[in-house]
């Protein structure tokens, strides 16, 4: 059984520079199947995009999506993991800042992304208790936190 976030993790995650435009990462978004992208500055991640910022803090407000940069728009205060973190610790901070993924970094560089789903195979049932209904057996829909799309990339949603 995987014991370390590198043996479950995607590795080249993927990733746009801060410069690219929201264009770019929407199209990128929908021809890769994914909902967010991470985003980078000299090889250093700077932030994540998700399809909600999109929604939320560009199409909403009126932004020109062919040029407005991500950097404007992803959210900077990121949750990381390291690849020598134990799966079990990954999971404790998915629940704790209910997120459900997690960028993977070295010496601040992305190098993957571990999932709720990639944790799935790795854990125990206790440390799985809370994540999502399905991943532990016994769990009800009331057991688990309501993953919400702001809830899903870790940051609170924009006022209305």
């Amino acid at each position: 059984m995987p014991h370390t976030v590198e043996e479950v993790m995607t590795h080249d995650p993927v990733t746009l520079p801060e410069e690219a435009t929201v264009v770019k990462a929407a199209k990128l978004m929908r021809d890769r199947g994914i909902g967010d992208v991470l985003v980078v500055g000299d090889g250093r991640l700077r932030g994540l995009v998700t399809d909600r910022d999109i929604v939320v803090r560009a199409v909403a407000e009126g932004r020109d999506l062919a040029t407005t940069p991500l950097a404007t728009l992803c959210t900077c205060d990121v949750v990381t993991v390291g690849p020598d973190h134990d799966v079990a610790e990954a999971a404790r901070l998915m629940r704790e800042k209910d997120v459900r993924q997690l960028p993977v970094v070295v010496d601040g560089r992305p190098v993957g992304v571990v999932a709720l789903a990639d944790l799935t195979l790795a854990l125990t049932p206790s440390d799985a208790r809370g994540l999502t209904p399905g991943l532990t057996p016994g769990l009800t829909p009331g057991d688990a936190p309501r993953l919400t799309p702001d809830r899903v990339s870790g940051h609170a949603p924009a006022p209305a």
